[in-house]
């Protein structure tokens, strides 16, 4: 069976004192045990984080790294590095670093292999903006998302990576996408994967929801058949709020 996963996206929140806080907070707090959680702080956080969860069953991710394995890259961190602090799970090609960043999915996948090559997790995010919904683009842009990020894995490359769907209008605005409006997307994707790689690889990748998740609208959207967790934004930096999303199964 796939897993089940709240993962906490704190972006660019916290420096390392407010962060240790949080964090002793979340280790403290009363999480469901039947899902595995995983936090994603800033990179100045992960050495000592990795070493307070040392002894924890929640596992530290970075948001990032660079798609080369070493060399002249200023300011950039690789895979390795993030794996010889710890690192579990690294999150790749989220709509802000698409948005902001200006990267593709061909480059993403070149993260994909970096992170693979450590013994670590990718959290491959995908989704579409406004305009493309509106245009009745989304699937399309889904599938070349997964396509293009995903696909040149063999099965059990793919096995290892975790897909985040993000509607790219439903992060940071307040709005979410409806739970039918979700379901829909998650169940194109695994159709997608299912299409190339077979029903049983695709019914054992985990997919998780990344709009705007919070305790009041995340039980619902978790009932749905083909979502199998969220990533969270602003209520991860909320012990309470990220406590109470992870009963939501």
């Amino acid at each position: 069976m796939r897993q089940k996963i709240v993962a906490g996206n704190w972006k660019m929140n916290l420096n390392l004192e407010e962060g240790k806080a949080l964090l002793m907070e979340i280790i403290d707090a009363n999480l469901n045990e039947n899902c595995q959680i995983i936090v994603a702080p800033p990179f100045i956080h992960l050495s000592q984080f990795g070493t307070m969860l040392n002894q924890s069953r929640i596992s530290l991710a970075a948001q990032n790294c660079h798609q080369q394995e070493l060399g002249a890259f200023t300011g950039e961190v690789s895979a390795s590095m993030l794996k010889s602090v710890g690192v579990e799970c690294v999150i790749l090609g989220h709509s802000e670093r698409r948005s902001y960043f200006f990267e593709d999915s061909m480059s993403i996948s070149y993260k994909v292999n970096q992170v693979l090559s450590q013994g670590m997790r990718p959290i491959y995010c995908c989704g579409e903006t406004l305009m493309q919904r509106q245009e009745n683009q989304h699937f399309e842009i889904i599938r070349s998302q997964i396509r293009e990020g995903l696909f040149h894995l063999n099965e059990m490359e793919l096995l290892n990576c975790v897909i985040a769907y993000e509607p790219v209008w439903a992060i940071g605005t307040g709005e979410t996408a409806s739970p039918a409006q979700a379901q829909e997307i998650h169940s194109f994707i695994r159709k997608t994967i299912a299409k190339d790689f077979g029903e049983l690889v695709a019914d054992n990748i985990s997919i998780l929801y990344g709009g705007s998740v919070k305790p009041d609208n995340a039980k619902e959207l978790f009932n749905c058949p083909d979502i199998d967790g969220g990533l969270i934004g602003g209520a991860s930096l909320n012990v309470d709020h990220f406590a109470a999303i992870s009963h939501s199964f």
